[in-house]
């Protein structure tokens, strides 16, 4: 069962943290953590893929202006796995977003349009979300 998180006017910014833990389902095919001003200016979307058509299991990063989505970037590691508790850490640092994975691995990605404020945040797909937090 896909679960979905919105939250709006939220008020997060360069030096600040987004702490998620999960469990992602057994049978899930992707899930994705959105960060922005609304649904249709997302600084960061992070969407993990458990089968993805061109590349298997893969994590995607992109941007969204207007609605309109940016080139994509995609980490042929994917850590994570079906079936597990996962502990994922955005940090903001202003020019990047960095993701902490956990195995370790960090994927980064631009601030493509320079959003300093980040008032919108959306989890959701295959994931159950069990503990949120912003630090």
């Amino acid at each position: 069962m896909s679960m979905e998180l919105e939250l709006k006017n939220v008020d997060l910014r360069a030096g600040d943290q987004l702490k998620l833990k999960g469990t992602i389902l057994h049978d899930a095919q992707r899930f994705q953590i959105d960060l922005g001003f609304d649904a249709d200016d997302l600084a960061l979307h992070f969407n993990p893929r458990f089968h993805d058509d061109a590349d298997g299991a893969v994590l995607v990063c992109n941007s969204k202006t207007a609605g309109c989505w940016g080139d994509e970037k995609r980490e042929l590691h994917n850590p994570l796995q079906r079936g597990s508790d996962v502990k994922i850490v955005l940090k903001l640092t202003g020019d990047m977003f960095e993701v902490e994975l956990p195995d370790g691995q960090e994927v980064q990605f631009p601030n493509r349009d320079g959003m300093d404020v980040i008032s919108y945040i959306r989890v959701r797909g295959d994931f159950k979300l069990t503990s949120f937090k912003i630090c």
